[in-house]
C-alpha cells in the first residue's frame, strides 16, 4: 500500500524540494496589449487598450466561461479591459457582427486561432 504524503503546514522551508516553480514561468512571446478605436458621442476617437489574451487572469475567465461562449467572450473584455475601460466601452451599444470582428481580431493580435483553446500553448 502506497503511504500518502499529508501537508503539515501551508508553508514549507526555503531548503525543501519542490517540484515546478512556477515564480520562474515566463510568456514565450512579448504580451503587446491590443489597441482599438470605438467611438461614443463624447469622443469620436476613443482608444481603448487590452492587455494581451495570455497575460490575463485566468479565473475571472474560467468562472465566465460557465455561462457559455458569449458569457466568455463578454468575460475576456472584461478582464483585458478592466473595471474602468469595460465601464465606458459598454456605455456604447454594440453590434454583435462587431463584437465579433473585435474579437477575431484580438486573437489574431494574440496568436490564437479559431477553435483553440485559451488554454492552449499555441504549439
Amino acid at each position: 500500500m502506497a503511504a500518502s504524503r499529508t501537508a503539515t503546514s501551508s508553508q514549507s522551508a526555503d531548503d525543501e524540494v519542490f517540484d515546478f516553480d512556477l515564480n520562474a514561468v515566463e510568456a514565450e512571446s512579448e504580451l503587446r496589449p491590443f489597441r482599438f478605436m470605438w467611438a461614443s458621442k463624447q469622443n469620436p476617437n476613443r482608444r481603448l487598450t487590452m492587455q494581451h489574451l495570455e497575460g490575463l487572469n485566468v479565473w475571472p475567465l474560467m468562472v465566465a466561461a460557465d455561462g457559455g461562449d458569449a458569457s466568455a467572450m463578454v468575460g475576456v473584455f472584461q478582464t483585458a479591459l478592466g473595471d474602468d475601460q469595460f465601464e465606458e466601452f459598454r456605455k456604447t451599444p454594440l453590434p454583435q457582427f462587431k463584437m465579433k470582428a473585435l474579437f477575431d481580431a484580438y486573437r489574431k493580435h494574440c496568436g490564437t486561432q479559431s477553435g483553440e483553446s485559451q488554454a492552449s500553448s499555441g504549439s
